[in-house]
């Protein structure tokens, strides 16, 4: 996971009982597999779990479809392979880089008007598109968390 690197980011939450010093302790443990994120509601927890525990998983889907979607058009499956680890690295770079600038942005700024990118997120767009799946994907994993944190 990208905590074991130091880039992972944990959502936590301190009651009203918690003290500043046992916020500051929780959060400089926390902060040494990556970023510290701190909700108002304990509720929310399930949710940073699905978007933040889970999501890597997500990306490392994305880029396996991805590299498979370019070997089903013909390339071979090694190269495909190593365009999309590739180009999830340099768009995931990219969005570090340029905190201020929301992944919107970022898309519309390689987004051609009636490009090549243009015509795959019009797929990627439809109502049944990749938002849908996200939007699932995440209800799916809040659900499990919360089955199983009881």
């Amino acid at each position: 996971t990208p905590a074991a690197i130091g880039r992972g980011v944990t959502g936590a939450f301190a009651s009203e009982a918690t003290s500043a010093p046992q916020r500051a302790f929780s959060d400089a443990l926390l902060s040494t597999v990556g970023g510290v994120e701190w909700v108002d509601d304990e509720a929310l927890i399930d949710v940073v779990t699905a978007v933040s525990g889970s999501g890597p998983a997500y990306v490392f889907y994305f880029a396996e479809c991805l590299a498979a979607a370019g070997a089903e058009a013909g390339l071979p499956a090694a190269l495909a392979a190593r365009l999309a680890r590739a180009t999830v690295e340099g768009a995931g770079e990219l969005m570090r880089r340029q905190p201020e600038t929301g992944p919107d942005e970022l898309r519309r700024r390689v987004t051609s008007p009636g490009g090549t990118t243009a015509a795959a997120l019009e797929v990627l767009e439809a109502p049944d598109g990749l938002a849908a799946l996200m939007r699932r994907a995440v209800a799916a994993a809040k659900r499990r968390a919360g089955e199983l944190s009881g």
